[in-house]
């Protein structure tokens, strides 16, 4: 056994390594322990196994014989399972009535034998009604990370829930065959009389059904399945129906898919939550068969349309790439302006509405360059006036270019207008002043300046962030640009030279 280890566990005299009513490690102590696994694993590639073995229906058997009979029972279990693993195996309270078992060393046989046996020897307890479900996940990889080890075992003691008392699964990742020809529709539901219902009513609309049991087994669906729609439970151990939802919508792959939830909760505040947490719709339990066609036919509707309009802006970001392609010094410019101006609207503290479209926008903002012709864009000298006032319409025409998805792309279209306005109404194409331009657009302009000037041109060399900065502070200080949003740039770019010297 790793000797730091052996120091955790024989340190007695350090009280706060301990639950302080199993005498075994603590959820922190374990934590520092797998951790420590975890980069013996990645250093030597040596396998090991992790249980999770949860108390099935503890709190009704506290209701029914008390807490201090639960407390009693909690003392009992975790002196089984330290009398059925072996000498190099950490047992730990996981939390209220879950402990972890983990095996260093141990091949899938092995670590199911033991878990096997714990679950004998549970079961072989008085009273009678105890069992417990046990998960198991193998770190079989050297880039597995503790979240994502711990996700796997999750989903694992969530199979196993799911069939009933007293089971046990290990984590296997399954394969997933997917039908193109039909909508795709994920099903989640602790309860499998729920989910033969689901399936049930949507069984004539002839949709490819994908079933979950739990929040993590509904994750990783999401993540292999280009997933149509998402009919989402609520009430569901280990993670709810409204933390799913948040992490489909955080997760750009998965963010556009509708999801509905379909609970017993009918109150303002559950719905607020939903609606928070990113759900789409709203259907009570038992769900009317009708309601639930009607409302699930419109989403995947709506999801397709929205698979049509992304396809059309990535259309649109390859038209962008196209123009930065004709300009070997403009190259990245895009992409490294976006970062800026997305990393503003986060400083400032933006809406997530804003911050899409800086991201959107900072993509797009120079499409309008496509029309301009090669020995413009690449003059190693002064523009003349005909020529200027050719770089000057490419605002006005990426606004045209784009404006066909104003439903989709909303302020983005003005950072794509207006990234060349300035406060004082010298800038172009509509002179527009102060507040007429919107934070978006200001917001922008200083990003796209400032990338502008760092970066090396046809007639002249990339200036020094520091030379950079000056020129900013001095536009904001003649009203021309928005003094702000300029200081703020300049912590990012302070915060970001600072990171890189300390590495």
């Amino acid at each position: 056994m790793d000797s730091q280890i052996v120091e955790i566990l024989q340190n007695k005299s350090n009280r706060s390594n301990l639950d302080n009513l199993t005498g075994l490690c603590n959820h922190s102590t374990f934590q520092e322990m797998l951790d420590r696994h975890l980069k013996t694993h990645a250093r030597l590639s040596q396998v090991f196994c992790l249980a999770l073995i949860d108390i099935d229906h503890f709190d009704r058997f506290n209701r029914r014989y008390g807490y201090p009979a639960g407390d009693r029972v909690l003392q009992q279990i975790a002196g089984l399972i330290e009398a059925e693993k072996s000498f190099d195996d950490v047992v730990a309270r996981y939390n209220g009535d879950q402990f972890a078992l983990l095996m260093p060393g141990r091949e899938k046989l092995s670590a199911l034998r033991t878990a096997e046996s714990v679950r004998d020897a549970v079961e072989s307890i008085d009273p009678a009604e105890l069992t417990v479900s046990i998960g198991l996940a193998l770190c079989n990889q050297a880039d597995l990370s503790r979240d994502s080890l711990l996700d796997r075992v999750k989903d694992a003691l969530g199979q196993a829930r799911a069939r009933g008392r007293n089971n046990l699964v290990l984590f296997e990742r399954r394969d997933i065959c997917c039908d193109d020809s039909r909508p795709r529709v994920l099903l989640v539901d602790d309860s499998g009389l729920n989910l033969k219902m689901l399936a049930a009513i949507l069984k004539p609309l002839n949709y490819e059904l994908f079933l979950a049991g739990h929040g993590f087994e509904a994750l990783d669906i999401a993540e292999r399945v280009d997933l149509d729609l998402v009919l989402l439970d609520v009430m569901m151990p280990d993670m709810d129906g409204f933390e799913v939802c948040r992490r489909l919508k955080a997760d750009d792959a998965t963010r556009m898919v509708p999801v509905i939830f379909v609970t017993t909760l009918d109150d303002a505040d559950s719905r607020v939550r939903g609606i928070e947490a990113g759900g789409d719709d709203f259907i009570t339990k038992p769900p009317n068969s009708t309601e639930l066609i009607a409302r699930t036919q419109s989403l995947i509707r709506l999801k397709k349309l929205n698979n049509s309009l992304t396809s059309i802006e990535n259309v649109l970001f390859s038209l962008a790439k196209a123009v930065e392609a004709k300009d070997s010094y403009t190259r990245g410019h895009v992409d490294r302006a976006a970062y800026f101006a997305v990393a503003l609207g986060n400083k400032m503290k933006l809406g997530s509405k804003d911050i899409e479209a800086l991201r959107f926008g900072g993509r797009l903002h120079d499409v309008g360059k496509i029309g301009i012709p090669n020995n413009v864009l690449n003059k190693d000298g002064p523009l003349d006036d005909e020529e200027w006032k050719m770089m000057r319409s490419h605002p006005e025409v990426g606004y045209n270019i784009c404006l066909p998805l104003k439903e989709t792309l909303g302020a983005a279209l003005h950072v794509i207008r207006h990234h060349h306005e300035k406060l004082d109404g010298s800038g172009y194409p509509d002179g527009l002043k102060a507040e007429q331009i919107s934070a978006v657009a200001r917001i922008m302009a200083v990003a796209d300046i400032y990338d502008a000037l760092t970066s090396d041109r046809a007639y002249r060399k990339g200036l020094s962030s520091e030379k950079a900065i000056t020129i900013l502070r001095e536009e904001s200080a003649e009203g021309k640009l928005d003094a702000e949003v300029v200081e703020n740039l300049v912590d990012i770019i302070q915060t970001e030279t600072t990171g890189k010297l300390q590495k």
